[in-house]
């Protein structure tokens, strides 16, 4: 997979490298978009020649780090996220791409019995069953679940099994066995070893969560960053965000 997407860019990319030296450029992005960010950037090195850092934090943490005045060259954020570090001069408007969007996801240990999330009400047992249960204490997805909890109705029986952690750690924590299960957006979860990703909450229940890049105002770089921004928003990149979930290139709020 990764070399065929390799093989799609190769020759584009050949003609903007030219005879450029590589060139080492910092991301700064949310944690939900990690196994993508991780995954389109090591296909952008192959493909380049340059090197990419990642930083990742949750999208408030992020915003901080880029208004506080941290060098980067590229961020991904959550498209209102993005929009207030473009606002406040940061981040080149016009620069702004989607990536895409995905929904919020339960994951268990693995090994451990699957679940049933299929329905509104399987998903209310579910969660009922669970000694306790993981999300992101900061960010959009972790208060968004917040409210859920709220509209099921479910405080007071969840009020001690809820578990906020931290973007860095809440799948982790699942994968150490410390709590029974998550409910994070599902891209965060693939590729954590020892987490099985059980699926998408119930249609009734989902919220979307965007993914979008932009290129830093002050890039030490901003050629090459233009660049990563189309290597990650471009249809090659399709044969990434899929088999993790994310539904590319939609203009998620």
């Amino acid at each position: 997979m990764r070399w065929g997407f390799i093989g799609l860019w190769g020759a584009g990319l050949g003609v903007l490298m030219g005879s450029a030296q590589a060139v080492e450029l910092k991301v700064i992005s949310g944690n939900g978009s990690r196994p993508a960010v991780i995954a389109l950037c090591q296909q952008f090195e192959a493909a380049t020649g340059h090197k990419v850092t990642v930083e990742f934090a949750v999208n408030p943490r992020a915003q901080k780090k880029i208004q506080d005045g941290e060098a980067f060259d590229v961020t991904v954020l959550n498209p209102p996220t993005l929009d207030r570090v473009i606002q406040s001069g940061h981040v080149q408007a016009d620069s702004r791409r989607v990536i895409g969007r995905i929904g919020l996801g339960v994951g268990i240990r693995q090994g451990a019995p699957q679940p049933d999330i299929r329905t509104v009400e399987a998903f209310k047992q579910t969660l009922l069953a669970a000694r306790s249960v993981a999300y992101p204490g900061e960010g959009a997805s972790g208060i968004y679940f917040e409210s859920l909890i709220h509209r099921l109705g479910l405080e007071a029986q969840m009020k001690e099994r809820m578990r906020p952690m931290s973007g860095e750690y809440n799948v982790e924590g699942v994968a150490r066995g410390e709590v029974d299960m998550v409910v994070v957006v599902a891209s965060r979860m693939y590729g954590v070893p020892g987490v099985e990703v059980v699926g998408l909450i119930p249609d009734a229940l989902q919220t979307w969560i965007g993914f979008a890049t932009a290129v830093a105002t002050r890039s030490a770089h901003p050629q090459e960053a233009r660049d990563l921004v189309r290597f990650m928003t471009s249809p090659p990149a399709d044969l990434t965000l899929r088999p993790i979930g994310i539904e590319p290139f939609v203009d998620a709020p």
